[in-house]
């Protein structure tokens, strides 16, 4: 194969895998989702280095690989930790797809591949700190200084979606199970399934997170103050990472993102927790979509 390499990233999600094929600008060139092989591990690596095989195939170019992944790659083992596609937990996923492909590829936390993609060339481009968060049927986050992500000692920088709930009052009681084992995450929370749990607890009626926003824009008033609960305690988990790391911009993904009311009360309410005057940070909608994550594995191997 000839020509100039390509950049490819692989996303591996719970239900699909994407790859995309960008170019040195960031022009995309090719995508492509298959379904992800559920609870097996081997073909999960054969549909990986399948998906790269076919696009340098379709191109004519070798790439750079880079991988998105839930949960994390160990610092003590080398293997994947923390994924809630377990089949992956416990195995060398990074070595072992590199000895598929016969090359040295690079893996991140895939809230880790959202950020960086928005620090790009996305919402966050041009900020020196930018923190990304999934707002989804999980939570999780990342933090890209200076372009480049930060993974941190234990190889859990960003995972804010497991960090408690700040000043639980009353309304956010009892805390509630998260499935890492702890009760009172953040996840628990603000993840589509925990809207969903708060409004039935409140309200007694079990909805999705889409007919509680819609049911908030009829004027519904259970799912309306669903969704108030929701932005105030979206507002002081964001404020402790504004007193924490100090971002330039915090960007916003995952399906609760797409909510525009997000914008404007999230930062009115986090004023209150910062340790500041003025809150310079500015929340942020994703520029790149569902394609986000799949980008930042892409731009793993830089510009």
């Amino acid at each position: 194969m000839t020509g100039e390499p390509l950049r490819l990233g692989l996303d591996l999600g719970g239900t699909k895998i994407e790859i995309v094929a960008l170019a040195a600008a960031g022009t995309e060139l090719l995508r492509r989702r298959i379904p992800t092989p559920q609870g097996d591990y081997e073909a999960t690596l054969e549909a990986l280095a399948g998906l790269v095989q076919e696009a340098e195939k379709e191109l004519g170019r070798r790439g750079t690989v880079g991988l998105g992944t839930p949960g994390a790659q160990s610092r003590a083992t080398g293997r994947m930790k923390n994924a809630n596609s377990t089949c992956l937990n416990g195995h060398a996923l990074k070595e072992d797809l590199e000895a598929l492909l016969d090359r040295e590829i690079r893996l991140a936390n895939d809230a880790n591949c959202f950020a960086l993609s928005e620090a790009v060339d996305g919402a966050g481009a041009g900020a020196e700190v930018v923190f990304g968060v999934i707002l989804g049927t999980g939570v999780g986050g990342g933090i890209v200084v200076r372009g480049e992500v930060l993974t941190g000692a234990n190889a859990i920088a960003g995972e804010w979606g497991h960090t408690p709930l700040p000043l639980p009052g009353d309304a956010d009681l009892p805390l509630p199970a998260c499935h890492c084992g702890r009760a009172g995450c953040l996840e628990a929370y603000l993840s589509g399934p925990g809207l969903a749990r708060d409004h039935a607890q409140a309200t007694g009626r079990l909805l999705t997170a889409k007919e509680i926003v819609q049911g908030a824009d009829a004027g519904e008033p259970g799912c309306a103050e669903a969704l108030s609960r929701h932005e105030a305690r979206l507002a002081r988990g964001l404020a402790g990472v504004i007193n924490l790391l100090d971002p330039d911009v915090i960007v916003l993904g995952g399906g609760l993102s797409n909510l525009p009311r997000l914008y404007a009360e999230v930062p009115r309410l986090w004023s209150a927790q910062v340790f500041s005057d003025v809150v310079a940070t500015r929340l942020l909608p994703n520029r790149h979509g569902d394609a986000s994550g799949v980008r930042g594995a892409a731009w793993l191997w830089g510009r």
